[in-house]
């Protein structure tokens, strides 16, 4: 019988111990309470101020034990500390999901800090949900998001803190599904022998049809072989116990099971009401603002980046559903900013008028409004502008090589008079500070082009000086961040390794030497866990040995700068036989199969291999969203469209 009693009377005595007791108690305004959530479907498609109030859209659910009305309990975790977790978008929108699924409930779970772990381990107090306080090992599902590759040794310290065996083939029907899904879920090996399934893909088009067949299953009494199986017919469904390695390649032990997992997606954005009552946290959390998502998908094109490949295409919501969402949201929680997020907010066909009119509803609030992403061009600093008002406190642009060649190699459509033109136009609408951000390592890059950066950056900071009056050129301030590149899996530069960390280092010293204007603060990615990113990213299953051993060996936490120590994962790979630089630095022929090839994301590794080709003659690709379809394949193969302003493009 699993266990659902409250441990709250072993948890409070210790809360004054602790440091920021708040991250472990429940009670915060919009969280779940177990009882009927109150809904109100009709629509403002308002410019006028707020006009809806508290008392109409949103309710207290603070309190109660949501087990009580439920015959299905999940528990979601964000494998790091309240204060990143809770920000997270899409613990989120999973919460929403299921509490308003009928006869399920969902609760929050997030990794306790150091001081916290000490003392329940210490008093055998086992991992906790949050608005219940009962152990995570008594939920029908324990769900983790899987965020980022230093996230892994976080996600083997809860499930173990949780009581559950940290191994998919030790756990019985008695303990809870272990699910996984999240961007690092596309290359799923390196975890895969903590995970009985993965969700391949959109968690909102998935989870509940995979909430009720493993429901069904539960109330037939399959055993857990009988239930793995009926749940790997879900379409985007990953059970890595169905596969075994075959001639280098992962093939199913029995031809009832896919060969290749399909991910999951959206096809109609708009027709997906952003979370427009979130959880209004006690404490300050790292984005502590209302957040609405204004499109997925990114088509840029950008050969680096997996999350343009992964959540393509692009399918934007409307204006209305936007304007809407924002007014909901704001009388729902009293938040005095409102984000809209997405991998590139300024690309959305409508922006121009949803700033607009947020402008004048929200004028005279106080409300602010963030756009985290930024075009490199005129019209992005013309949102910028309409986003700051007075309030001009920094932008941030991503030119990610020092020179042109390189950029192009990387397929980034940038050129340096579009980044002086948003310089100049910044700084003289009133800026005094900006970041730029770059790469290191990158395939074909020479060391000119890392010089490059120092002058592509000293130019613009010329030009930033030049835009602003005599009297405030001393206030002229420019931040260079440089990341050291990670080759990723479902991207033109999959095939490639890491660069050695010897000549990393060696590239850095060359632009640290490089002569930067003093006013320019340069900043650079610590290589050490750039380089365990990178072993990890592009491994098998042979990878989950190491994780299991660095986390044997104490390792946690290891995102946190401060926490991250490299010669626990030295050792590890030591003990288990395994070399972090060969993983790091290991090249993938075309021909042979990859890890992750039974995983797709919808674009073809025909149209990647002819990416990185292009790459190799340095030659640009289109923006399929606004130019001709380059066939990559996402929207034939999962037979989906492009969406601009909630409406397929012609």
């Amino acid at each position: 019988m699993k266990k659902t009693e409250s441990v709250w009377p072993l948890i409070e005595p210790h809360l004054t111990k602790v440091e920021r007791p708040s991250r472990y108690i429940n009670h915060e305004y919009n969280a779940y309470s177990g009882s009927p959530r109150q809904t109100n479907d009709h629509s403002c498609h308002t410019d006028n101020h707020l006009s809806h109030t508290r008392d109409s859209l949103c309710h207290s659910r603070a309190g109660g034990n949501p087990s009580e009305h439920s015959r299905y309990r999940a528990a979601f975790l964000y494998p790091d500390t309240y204060e990143i977790g809770q920000s997270n978008a899409a613990i989120a929108i999973l919460y929403q999901l299921v509490n308003t699924h009928e006869g399920c409930s969902a609760e929050r779970v997030f990794l306790p800090w150091l001081d916290m772990i000490d003392v329940m381990r210490k008093h055998d107090i086992p991992l906790f949900a949050l608005e219940s306080a009962t152990p995570v090992a008594g939920f029908d599902m324990f769900g983790i998001t899987l965020p980022h590759t230093l996230a892994a040794t976080n996600i083997l310290e809860a499930i173990d803190l949780a009581g559950i065996p940290i191994k998919s083939c030790d756990r019985t029907l008695e303990h809870p599904l272990v699910v996984g899904g999240g961007p690092e879920a596309f290359n799923p090996e390196p975890l895969s022998s903590f995970f009985d399934a993965f969700m391949i893909g959109e968690g909102e088009e998935v989870l509940l049809e995979f909430v009720d067949t493993h429901r069904r299953c539960l109330d037939q009494r399959m055993s857990k072989a009988e239930l793995l199986l009926e749940l790997s017919k879900i379409e985007g469904v990953y059970i890595p116990s169905l596969y075994k390695l075959d001639h280098n390649a992962l093939r199913p032990k029995d031809e009832s099971i896919p060969t290749r997992i399909n991910k999951r997606v959206i096809k109609d954005f708009d027709k997906l009401p952003p979370v427009t009552d979130p959880i209004v946290p006690f404490a300050e959390v790292a984005h502590d603002r209302l957040t609405i998502e204004l499109l997925r998908g990114c088509t840029r094109g950008c050969r680096f980046c997996q999350a343009g490949m992964i959540y393509r295409p692009v399918r934007e919501r409307s204006a209305d559903m936007i304007i809407d969402s924002v007014a909901r949201g704001l009388a729902c929680t009293g938040f005095d900013e409102v984000s809209l997020v997405s991998l590139s907010s300024t690309d959305h066909s409508q922006i121009e008028q949803i700033l607009k009119r947020l402008h004048r509803m929200l004028s005279g609030t106080g409300v602010g409004i963030s756009l985290p992403s930024q075009r490199l061009d005129a019209f992005g600093i013309d949102m910028a502008r309409l986003v700051a008002g007075e309030k001009k406190t920094g932008l941030t642009f991503a030119p990610e090589a020092g020179t042109q060649r390189l950029r192009d190699i990387i397929n980034k459509n940038v050129t340096e008079k579009n980044l002086i033109d948003a310089v100049e136009q910044a700084y003289a609408a009133g800026w005094r500070r900006c970041k730029l951000y770059f790469m290191i390592g990158l395939p074909g890059e020479t060391d000119e082009d890392i010089i490059g950066i120092a002058e592509l950056a000293n130019r613009a900071y010329a030009a930033a000086k030049d835009s602003v009056p005599d009297g405030q050129r001393g206030n002229v301030r420019m931040t260079v961040s440089v990341a050291v590149f990670v080759p990723k899996s479902h991207t033109p530069f999959q095939w490639g390794g890491q660069i050695a960390r010897e000549e990393i280092d060696r590239r850095i010293t060359v632009l640290r030497n490089a002569k930067m204007h003093k006013g320019i603060d340069l900043s650079w990615h610590d290589p050490a866990t750039s380089r365990i990113e990178a072993a990890i990213s592009r491994a098998g299953r042979e990878a989950s040995t190491l994780i299991e051993e660095v986390w044997r060996q104490g390792a946690k936490f290891d995102a946190w700068s401060e926490r991250f120590n490299e010669l626990l994962w030295e050792n590890a790979a030591d003990a288990v036989g395994l070399d972090i630089s060969a993983m790091a630095e290991r090249n993938y022929s075309i021909e042979e199969p990859l890890p992750w090839d039974h995983i797709s994301c919808g674009v073809s590794k025909k149209f990647l291999a002819k990416e990185y080709d292009r790459s190799l003659a340095i030659e640009t690709s289109t923006d399929c969203s606004f130019d001709r379809c380059i066939a990559c394949g996402v929207c034939t193969d999962l037979d989906v469209d492009i969406k601009l302003g909630g409406e397929s493009r012609a």
